[in-house]
């Protein structure tokens, strides 16, 4: 985990080529799409079928999956409120490095703290970062348990679990709320191209 020293006699290198620059070759507008919601909400089925979209429309982008970056970068944290905030925290600056690539990139974290997504908001430049509240009530998403953890976590099996013993901070004004208790995956995916196209990310 971070232990809280930052880096000293470091300097800051421009590049010779502009984000600017990047995201015109790619011929897109770069942005963070920051899908945040309970476990079994849908957070990363929705991300995959959007990337999929997107990729056969010929745009470049990139999935930024809660479970899978703790396979790497992550693994060294665990669930304590500390290290969920230092895990979005990398998160959070992968995100900034991709879009800076020129990406249009698209996380799906549990993400439960206000906070943590808003200081991930002002990584980016104004009109760059989304919130989307992937939403559904705790018994749906208890009710899929596609991992199974509720029921551990019910069983005292798993400590700190979002929604059970560790709180989930809903965000106060999501950019978009997706309905999964009610939406099918394929709806779901329409109103996120619609919501991209009318914030002129996408053509």
């Amino acid at each position: 985990m971070n232990s809280g020293e930052g880096a000293t006699n470091v300097v800051w290198h421009a590049h010779q080529v502009a984000r600017d620059e990047r995201a015109e070759q790619k011929g897109q507008k770069p942005c963070v799409i920051w899908l945040t919601g309970l476990s079994g909400s849908g957070k990363s089925t929705v991300a995959n079928a959007l990337e999929g979209e997107l990729f056969r429309a010929g745009y470049h982008s990139y999935l930024l999956d809660g479970d899978n970056v703790r396979f790497g970068l992550n693994k060294d944290l665990g669930f304590s409120d500390a290290d969920r905030v230092e895990n979005i925290r990398r998160i959070g600056e992968v995100a900034k490095l991709f879009a800076d690539a020129g990406l249009i990139v698209i996380t799906a974290f549990i993400s439960p703290f206000r906070a943590d997504r808003n200081m991930v908001r002002h990584l980016l430049p104004a009109g760059e970062f989304f919130e989307v509240h992937v939403h559904a009530p705790l018994d749906v998403c208890e009710g899929r348990d596609p991992k199974g953890l509720y029921k551990k976590a019910r069983a005292g099996e798993i400590k700190h679990f979002t929604g059970i013993d560790s709180p989930y901070e809903a965000p106060d004004s999501a950019d978009l709320t997706l309905n999964t208790g009610e939406l099918s995956v394929q709806d779901a995916v329409n109103q996120l191209l619609a919501f991209l196209k009318a914030r002129e990310r996408l053509a």
